[in-house]
């Protein structure tokens, strides 16, 4: 069996080899939520180690009655089971709580004490061990020493030289437990002692001499008295165990579970299975199933060995009928189905693509093979109607049906007609049925019922081989001479057969054996079309990568280019003015003018290069008129006066325009206008009046600070400024920072940057603005 021999303890093998489906689909989830837990954890290697753990409940139950005894290799095999369990406790202690697994684990209950006693009194050999008790370890202390004393004193006579004649060997022996030497018959009575055996020749006396026969005796007494204690530890630890009883067997039986979850994992690993979607709806969509049997061979698994299948039946098809030539694979189809709704009933993962669905049919009806009985005086065809009259009385829409070589048996139109009512009174109770056949008026029911579909097996016209595939909406050609003269029937046969058959017949499976091509054809080429579909959207997506990938190589370039030219620019600038003070001539007023005009053009050139501060746009909150804003897409300062739903009337430079409200951006802190002044004479106002490009904030607080700068930004906008510079001053250059993040802030502000070192360097900030 496969799924046992994947187990590592002896209760695990046991529990896989009588497995049987889970009638609860609680159980079944539960299940199969275990196993997935256990593939995770194995390829996570940290699988349990459960191996050399024994069965035990026929041990357990020989304690059952009062007073009885376990052997010492009965106790070893419980000490070797609480010993594997011990180690799945620790194992469960690196898991998450949560996991299904950690609670089989857990669930092991300790035994402490009757493990303890058990290390103490039994051996890994299988023996009681002197620390089993001080009784015990004391009389064997004293067999131990009275045997070397016994022997110590036979080894004296044996090499004496008043004897060393009568002895056939110098050799120490045993007979009836008790300590002899072999002595020369010739000298019977000659040394004192007790003839306790001879040798089968007569020659040889096994003579236990008088001066050990008091040792032997208390030797043999120590020996009773061994046994005596022995037994009475064993009773003692038969005692222990009988209390345990219900808790070792429900440890067994958890430990069992957990091998057999994990068992079922690495057979899901082996033949690359999975668990479908459980769906509530009569679902059956198995992609790329196998049969499990089809893929293993005697070194393990190997899934490419047998042909992936799409099992479908959509909810609203009642029945499918596969058709087509023996040997192309109907009944392997219809079996794979069978199995792999027993195996998930079982907890098992099944060999199937992960994206498939399946519904969990409660019951599960067959008719598969030759139900004929000399004894029960059936024959094949009664037997089938009444393996027939059993399902139709027991199927409901939670039933699958599979019925092979449906109609066989019998006349094929008899047959065929009782299948069809067969057919319509299984989808009238609403169950889901497969059923595999060669009756071509069973093709054209399927063909003509709303809630029944055809399938075919696929041959490839070519070669005339199966292809074991299944192509569902066209019915299969039986193709039976085909058949035939493939497998290797005579020629004359088969040609034959086709005069007999006739030229109709011919025709209609020419017929359908030519439809069966063209769909394989239909699919092959819509096949190549959803390929070459996936790989232009994945070169689209590549080059779309690129592309981007290519914007920011160069906006990176751009904005490295641009510091490194200011970086020259400036280091051009200190080092001429280096040269002038090491220099015996001072330049001319015109030269002078010349070097700044030369500084300026350079640094104008380079600020298309310059990168732009982001600006992270809020949505206005609760506008009031008056309020000032800031107009996104023209970087100018508006006033607010009017506000409706989603629009807002401003006052621009004294004109007034209309704007939806995410087309502006608020102020924080929030900025509001002298509400009482004309808007005429503010515009009046405004152009009659220069405004300086220059703003002197030394000495400023940072709040006064940005209080004057945000306005004086605004007025330079609105007298289209492209340039303004802003003396803040060294000091500890906090109000620089300050400055500076304001600058980023502002939408209006394409770039700002140090002045040049002529005109204050890091204490003076210039911003370039939207002309």
């Amino acid at each position: 069996m496969l799924l046992a021999g994947q187990t590592q303890s002896e209760p695990g093998r046991l529990l896989a080899e009588q497995l049987t489906p889970l009638t609860e689909e609680h159980d079944v989830v539960t299940a199969l939520g275990e196993v997935d837990e256990a593939v995770t954890l194995i390829v996570a290697e940290q699988s349990p180690g459960l191996g050399g753990c024994p069965d035990i409940r026929s041990i357990v139950a020989q304690a059952q009655a009062e007073g009885s005894l376990i052997d010492v290799d009965g106790l070893l095999k419980i000490s070797a089971s609480l010993r594997v369990m011990q180690q799945c406790r620790l194992w469960s202690r690196s898991l998450r709580g949560d996991l299904l697994i950690t609670g089989i684990a857990t669930g092991i209950l300790p035994l402490d004490e009757l493990q303890g006693r058990l290390k103490d009194a039994i051996g890994p050999r299988g023996e009681l061990l002197d620390s089993a008790s001080f009784v015990l370890g004391d009389l064997r202390y004293q067999i131990r020493h009275t045997r070397s004393h016994i022997k110590q004193q036979l080894d004296q006579l044996l090499n004496s030289d008043q004897y060393a004649a009568c002895f056939q060997e110098r050799l120490i022996t045993q007979r009836n437990g008790r300590y002899v030497v072999p002595l020369k018959s010739d000298c019977r009575g000659q040394v004192k002692g007790f003839i306790q055996d001879e040798s089968a020749s007569g020659q040889t006396l096994y003579l236990e001499p008088a001066r050990v026969l008091n040792e032997n005796n208390r030797l043999q007494q120590l020996l009773r008295e061994e046994q005596r204690e022995e037994r009475r530890i064993l009773l003692q630890l038969a005692d222990l165990v009988r209390a345990s009883r219900a808790v070792l067997l429900e440890n067994q039986q958890l430990l069992a579970r957990l091998d057999l979850r994990f068992a079922a994992a690495r057979l899901s690993q082996a033949y690359q299975g999975c668990c479908p979607q459980l769906v509530r709806e009569s679902v059956v969509e198995l992609k790329q199933a196998r049969h499990p049997l089809l893929v293993a061979h005697e070194d393990g698994f190997n899934p490419d060995k047998a042909v992936a299948i799409d099992l479908l039946l959509p909810e609203n098809c009642r029945a499918l009928v596969i058709s087509g030539p023996n040997t192309g694979g109907k009944s392997v189809a219809l079996k794979t189905l069978g199995l792999l709704q027993l195996m998930l009933r079982s907890g098992l993962h099944v060999p199937c693509h992960a994206d498939s669905r399946v519904h969990l049919y409660r019951r599960l009806h067959v008719d598969i093979g030759d139900e004929q009985s000399i004894a029960e005086s059936l024959s094949t065809f009664s037997g089938h109607l009444l393996r027939l009259r059993e399902i139709l009385a027991q199927a409901d829409a939670d039933t699958l049906v599979l019925l092979d070589e449906a109609g066989s048996g019998t006349d094929p139109a008899e047959g065929a007609a009782l299948i069809q009512a067969v057919l319509d009174e299984l989808c009238h109770l609403g169950a889901k049925t497969l059923a595999t056949t060669h009756l071509g008026q069973l093709k054209h029911f399927a063909h003509s019922h709303p809630q029944i579909a055809n399938a075919a097996v696929e041959f490839d016209p070519r070669t005339l081989l199966p292809t074991y595939r299944l192509r569902y909406g066209v019915p299969g050609a039986s193709s039976a001479l085909r058949t035939a003269s493939r497998l290797g029937l005579p020629s004359s046969v088969v040609e034959r057969a086709a005069e007999y058959l006739g030229q109709e017949e011919l025709d209609h499976s020419a017929l359908l054996a030519q439809l069966n091509s063209q769909q394989q054809e239909l699919d092959q080429q819509l096949q190549l079309a959803r390929q070459a579909r996936l790989k232009a959207e994945a070169a689209q997506q590549l080059r779309h990568t690129q592309l981007q990938q290519l914007k920011e190589k160069k906006k990176d370039i751009l904005q490295r280019a641009g510091l490194r030219a200011e970086e020259l620019i400036s280091s051009t600038e200190a080092q001429m003015k280096k040269i002038r003070k090491a220099g015996s001539q001072r330049p001319t007023p015109q030269q002078a003018v010349e070097e700044k005009a030369r500084l300026q053009t350079a640094r104008e050139q380079i600020t298309p290069f310059k990168p732009k501060p982001r600006r992270v746009k809020t949505a206005p909150v609760a506008l009031k008129p008056d309020e000032l804003v800031r107009i996104t897409a023209l970087g100018i300062e508006g006033r607010v006066t009017r506000v409706s739903a989603d629009t807002l009337e401003l006052l621009v430079n004294g004109k007034r325009m209309r704007q939806p409200l995410g087309a502006v951006e608020q102020y924080s802190p929030r900025r509001f206008a002298a509400a009482q002044k004309p808007t005429s004479r503010v515009a009046r106002a405004t152009e009659g009046r220069q405004v300086s490009p220059q703003l002197k904030l030394v000495g400023q607080r940072v709040e006064d600070a940005l209080a004057l700068l945000g306005p004086f930004i605004d007025q330079a906008l609105l007298h289209d400024l492209t340039r303004i510079e802003i003396i803040h001053g060294a000091g500890e250059g906090v109000l620089r920072r300050a400055i500076r993040e304001f600058l980023a802030e502002q939408k209006g502000i394409t770039a700002f940057y140090a002045a040049p070192l002529d005109q204050g360097g890091d204490n003076t900030t210039i911003a370039e603005l939207n002309g």
